[in-house]
């Protein structure tokens, strides 16, 4: 503008070494299980065994030791294996682990979406036009959009090292997995190949455009301006950047690929509108998760101000006006725009919506539950992508 899981069968596999490798005179540590899987996986099985049972169990152990012993070369071996492995291959596994986590993933999948969906949204307006020369230019145009992306994501990290330690621990620098100087130079890196990829393949228009961009998400992060320290001047820059200069950027220089003057479409104006409130949505709810590194480092947002539970309900009062915004659209406006998929898909998409804000609720607003509204509104953000160029 987002744990990992061991397999199944190193449960049976940690069982089997600790009962061997514990003596009779060690303290036998209960196991406690805590994830909710885990839970779910002794609620559907059958009862625990009797004292019987367990003599029994125990008696067939010490009769068949060898059943221990023959998994054990197995994980050696995949021990080894780990140990033996190339460090140099490791270093760039690590390096691209960061890279990818750096630039934000849920945010290149927004970029790439919104874009594919504008040219889409050209294309199907003039078919008569498509040529397969200009898939080069889109493909170029699409890596300078997620190059700008990675700039302001990027950027953002850099200047927030101390707040991300709090709410973000899992980012590459607050993780101590990328360094402050690769940082510096992966978002000079991103910003000079856009520039230069922009200036070379769509004309000026378009590169004050994309450069007007990056502008607005350097002083959104960048001290002594820092503008994400104020609210509402923190909303309207990214509702800006990931609403209007996106759709509007991008369907204007599809149509000058194409050969045609800008001219303003129905469904075009629809989704640019649509999708500026929805980016202001996303600016309003990306703070609930972080309310606490908010408070600790005097990050004035409305999360901590008007408390996580009364945003959460106004980010979905938006969206619903949204919605209903777009079912009365195709119903008084059935010349440009399918009633068959416009009312039916965001009809669906305003109630599930609904019913994530209950669950919510009913979860009392902890931070994994926060955590994952936030993460429902993105999916809504991605899901009006995919029905646009169709409606």
């Amino acid at each position: 503008m987002e744990l990992s899981f061991s397999p199944p069968s190193s449960l049976g596999i940690s069982a089997l070494n600790t009962h061997r490798n514990t003596s009779s005179h060690q303290p036998k540590i209960p196991i406690k299980p805590t994830s909710k899987s885990f839970d779910l996986f002794f609620k559907s099985s059958k009862p625990f065994p009797s004292s019987t049972e367990i003599y029994s169990l125990k008696r067939s152990s010490k009769l068949a030791p060898n059943r221990h012993y023959r998994r054990n070369p197995i994980r050696a071996c995949s021990q080894a294996g780990a140990a033996g492995s190339d460090p140099i291959l490791n270093k760039i596994s690590d390096f691209k682990d960061a890279c990818w986590r750096f630039l934000r993933p849920h945010t290149i999948r927004g970029t790439a979406l919104g874009s594919t969906a504008l040219v889409a949204r050209a294309l199907i307006e003039n078919t008569n036009l498509i040529k397969w020369s200009l898939v080069l230019k889109a493909f170029s145009g699409l890596f300078a959009l997620i190059c700008g992306n990675g700039y302001i994501v990027g950027i953002n990290q850099i200047y927030d090292i101390g707040i991300d330690k709090v709410n973000k621990p899992y980012l590459p620098i607050a993780a101590g997995d990328l360094s402050v100087n690769s940082a510096w130079l992966l978002v000079i890196f991103f910003a000079v190949a856009g520039v230069l990829i922009v200036g070379l393949n769509f004309g000026p228009f378009i590169t004050s455009l994309y450069c007007l961009g990056l502008f607005l998400g350097t002083i959104y992060s960048v001290p002594p301006l820092r503008f994400k320290r104020f609210p509402v001047i923190a909303f309207l820059i990214i509702a800006t950047v990931r609403g209007f200069l996106l759709n509007f950027g991008v369907y204007h220089a599809t149509r000058a690929a194409l050969g045609l003057p800008f001219e303003w479409s129905s469904p075009v104006a629809f989704i640019t509108t649509f999708v500026t409130l929805f980016a202001l949505v996303i600016a309003i709810t990306k703070d609930l998760p972080d309310v606490e590194g908010d408070r600790k480092y005097n990050i004035s947002t409305l999360a901590t101000k008007l408390g996580v539970r009364n945003i959460a309900f106004l980010g979905s009062g938006l969206l619903l006006v949204n919605y209903v915004g777009a079912v009365l659209a195709a119903i008084y406006m059935p010349q440009d725009f399918s009633r068959s998929l416009m009312i039916p898909a965001h009809t669906i998409l305003a109630l599930s919506l609904v019913f994530q804000t209950w669950v919510l609720e009913q979860a009392n607003y902890t931070k994994e539950a926060i955590s994952g509204f936030y993460r429902f509104i993105w999916n809504l953000f991605y899901a009006e992508y995919i029905i646009f160029p169709f409606i």
